[in-house]
């Protein structure tokens, strides 16, 4: 199986920190964040892996050069221009298209208790579905809504009343309300659709939602931590001696 692991971000929340050092590389419980991840995903039988790169990128191509970790490793260079994840992932997506099975796409700096194997399998048993997104009840003021058959059909920003696509109606109660988590299952058919330049993947799946499967994968006691934050870095030593 393949994935691909969005490193490539500036990191801002953590400056000072990452004014020197990937966020990717930041350390947590004595392991960089993207570590954690590739160990991760290779103890749920993923083979082979895109890392995508920009800021301080040559630190995470260096560390990914002086580490085996038993796995095929592909860098997607984005030093030229950060493409945000929609564009990263059409950036990547020679390393895709010949696949005919879903793959992964999963933050760097995303710790869970997720099981993989179990998004993987309940992805592709829609085989129409062009994306799966592991989705919890977390409590924020933007929302990603669904319908009872847990298909995408909106977004909603309730301190603002912003909502998108452009057109759509937000009535309280009407759906499920779920917040991303960083972590989701992709139909290579996608690179028939996604547009070039620079854009994020959520925001294209909010485009098309009204005429293209998206859903929501509700893992069952879903433990996860944002790790690109000052606060949850402080945190996640002891979220990762829970897990």
């Amino acid at each position: 199986m393949k994935a691909m692991i969005f490193a490539a971000g500036k990191g801002t929340r953590l400056k000072p920190l990452t004014d020197y050092c990937p966020k990717a590389l930041i350390e947590v419980a004595g392991k960089p964040m993207l570590e954690h991840v590739i160990l991760k995903l290779k103890s749920a039988g993923f083979t082979e892996l895109v890392v995508n790169v920009h800021h301080l990128a040559q630190q995470i191509i260096d560390y990914l050069t002086a580490n085996d970790f038993g796995l095929t490793i592909h860098i997607s260079d984005e030093r030229g221009e950060l493409l945000e994840t929609g564009g990263g992932l059409q950036k990547a997506a020679p390393f895709f298209r010949d696949d005919e099975n879903g793959f992964l796409l999963h933050n760097a700096d995303i710790l869970s208790n997720c099981n993989l194997q179990a998004l993987m399998q309940e992805h592709n048993s829609h085989p129409s579905a062009l994306a799966t997104m592991v989705v919890s009840h977390r409590k924020t003021n933007r929302y990603l809504l669904f319908d009872k058959g847990q298909r995408l059909r909106g977004w909603v920003n309730k301190q603002t009343g912003e909502t998108k696509p452009e057109g759509f109606v937000y009535q309280e109660g009407m759906y499920e309300e779920y917040a991303y988590a960083g972590i989701q299952a992709v139909n290579p058919c996608i690179f028939k659709t996604l547009p070039a330049g620079r854009f994020s993947i959520i925001d294209f799946y909010l485009s098309v939602c009204h005429h293209e499967e998206i859903r929501a994968f509700i893992a069952p006691d879903l433990k996860i931590l944002d790790i690109g934050k000052p606060e949850t870095l402080r945190a996640a030593e002891q979220f990762i001696t829970n897990l």
